[in-house]
C-alpha cells in the first residue's frame, strides 16, 4: 500500500455569490435533448461511448468521475479532459390512429463535459471534479399538432458539479465518494383543450418556468484482482429539485407564483472487464434506474376552476445493458465498437408526449489516441428502436375523444469528441 502524501493542498477561495451565475453560464452551453432513457443522458465520454458506454469496470481516464469515481486512483499526477456529445438532429415522429403525422422541431444539440483529476505521487488518495449533465430534455411539437393538449414544448436543463475523493485501500481495491451539487431549469408548455361550451378558447395554454438547486451523492468501487479481470460498480443517490418559478394558465389565469417538485432517480450500475492481453479490453455493464419516484407533476400554486393542476406520470424502473470491445495498438492508437439496449421508463396508460420514451437499440464505433501527455477520442452512434404504439393513454379530462394515442418513434445519430492532457 502507498503512503499518504503529507503535503497539504491549498484550494483557491470561491466567491459563493458567483456560483449560481457560473452554473447558469454552463446551462447556456448545455441544452439537452430527449432520449429513450426517460430524461437521462448516459453518454459522458467519447472513449466510453465508442465501446457502447461500457466503461464502469475500466474507468481509466478522467471521465471516471462520472462512470466510476473509484477508477480515479489509476491516474497519476494531474489529468484534465474536456468533451462534447452532439446530437445531430433528433426527430421524434408521431402518427395518430387516423394517420395524421407530426414531428418535433429539428435541433442539433451539444452537451459538454469537463473533468479534472489529481493524484499526488506515492499517495493512495485521488481528488477529482466533474461538471456534466446527467439529465436533460428538450423537444418542441408543432403548435397545431394533434397532441398539443398533451405537450407542445419541454426543456429540462440540468448541470451537476461533482467533487470526488477516491482511496486505494489495497493495490487491488479502490473506493470513492463525493457530493453532487445540481442546478436545473425547467420549462413546460401545453394546450388545455377545453371545449368552447365550457369556456374554451383558441390558443389556450399552460406555461411553467422554474429553477432551483438539489443535492445528492455519488459513490463507486473498483476491484482488480489480476491484470486480466476488473470489476466495478457505482451508485448515484436520488435527488429532488423543487422548481421555483411562475405559471400562466391562459386565458383563465395570469402569471402566478408556482413550484413544481421533480424527483430524480437513484441509479446503480455494475460492470466486468476482461483483458486477455494488454491489446484487448472486453467489457459488459448493467444499469438500473429507479424511475418509480416520478409518479406525478404537481403544480403548487396554480388551479383550474378551483381544482389543483397535476400531470400523472406513473413511470417505472428500467434496465440498460451495454457491451463493448477496444483494441489497442503499439503506436498508442485504439479502436472500439459497442452496443447498448435500454428499456423504456414511461407508463403506457399515462403516456405523455413531453417525453415520448421507448425501448432503444444503440450501436457505436470509435477510435482515439493515448499519448504520454495528450489523448483524444472520437466516436459516433446510431440511436433508434421500434415504434412504440400507445393505445390506452388517459384522455383529455374535458374531451374523452382527445388522447395522445398513436405511434411514436425516435432516430438520431450522435458524434462525440474528447481531448485530455496529463501533466
Amino acid at each position: 500500500m502507498n503512503c499518504v502524501n503529507s503535503t497539504q493542498t491549498r484550494w483557491p477561495a470561491i466567491n459563493h455569490r458567483l456560483f449560481p451565475l457560473f452554473l447558469a453560464c454552463l446551462l447556456g452551453l448545455c441544452p439537452a435533448r430527449v432520449l429513450g432513457l426517460g430524461p437521462r443522458i448516459v453518454m459522458q465520454d467519447a472513449e466510453a461511448i465508442g465501446r457502447g458506454n461500457a466503461f464502469i469496470a475500466t474507468a481509466n481516464n478522467p471521465s471516471a468521475i462520472y462512470y466510476n469515481p473509484a477508477g480515479a486512483t489509476q491516474l497519476e499526477g494531474q489529468n484534465v479532459q474536456v468533451g462534447v456529445l452532439t446530437y445531430l438532429g433528433i426527430i421524434d415522429e408521431y402518427h395518430s390512429p387516423s394517420g395524421v403525422k407530426a414531428e418535433t422541431k429539428y435541433e442539433v444539440t451539444p452537451v459538454p463535459q469537463i473533468y479534472y483529476n489529481y493524484k499526488p505521487k506515492d499517495s493512495p488518495l485521488a481528488y477529482g471534479l466533474g461538471i456534466y449533465a446527467p439529465f436533460g430534455l428538450g423537444l418542441e411539437w408543432p403548435e397545431n399538432s394533434p397532441i398539443r393538449n398533451f405537450a407542445i414544448e419541454a426543456r429540462l436543463q440540468y448541470i451537476t458539479v461533482n467533487p470526488n475523493i477516491a482511496w486505494q485501500v489495497h493495490r487491488t481495491l479502490s473506493i470513492a465518494i463525493g457530493p453532487t451539487i445540481n442546478y436545473s431549469k425547467l420549462k413546460l408548455r401545453q394546450g388545455i383543450g377545453v371545449p368552447p361550451g365550457f369556456g374554451g378558447v383558441a390558443n389556450d395554454e399552460l406555461n411553467f418556468k422554474g429553477d432551483d438547486f438539489g443535492y445528492g451523492y455519488h459513490a463507486g468501487v473498483l476491484y482488480q484482482p489480476s491484470p486480466q479481470w476488473s470489476f466495478g460498480a457505482n451508485y448515484r443517490s436520488a435527488s429532488s429539485i423543487d422548481y421555483q418559478g411562475h405559471s400562466e394558465f391562459r386565458p383563465y389565469q395570469g402569471g402566478t407564483a408556482t413550484s413544481l417538485e421533480v424527483d430524480f432517480p437513484q441509479i446503480a450500475s455494475g460492470g466486468i472487464s476482461f483483458r486477455p492481453t494488454p491489446k484487448w479490453n472486453i467489457e459488459a455493464d448493467v444499469d438500473w434506474a429507479d424511475w418509480k419516484t416520478a409518479d406525478a407533476l404537481r403544480f403548487k400554486g396554480v388551479t383550474f376552476f378551483g381544482a389543483p393542476v397535476s400531470l400523472t406520470l406513473d413511470w417505472h424502473s428500467s434496465w440498460m445493458y451495454s457491451g463493448g470491445v477496444t483494441r489497442y495498438f503499439e503506436n498508442r492508437y485504439f479502436i472500439s465498437a459497442g452496443y447498448f439496449f435500454v428499456q423504456n421508463t414511461t407508463s403506457s396508460s399515462h403516456f405523455t408526449p413531453y417525453d415520448p420514451d421507448s425501448d432503444l437499440h444503440v450501436g457505436s464505433l470509435g477510435f482515439g489516441y493515448k499519448g504520454v501527455h495528450w489523448s483524444w477520442a472520437l466516436s459516433g452512434q446510431l440511436i433508434g428502436g421500434p415504434k412504440r404504439n400507445i393505445t390506452n393513454a388517459q384522455p383529455n379530462p374535458f374531451n374523452p375523444a382527445d388522447t395522445p394515442n398513436g405511434s411514436y418513434q425516435l432516430f438520431t445519430p450522435t458524434v462525440s469528441f474528447s481531448l485530455g492532457y496529463h501533466f
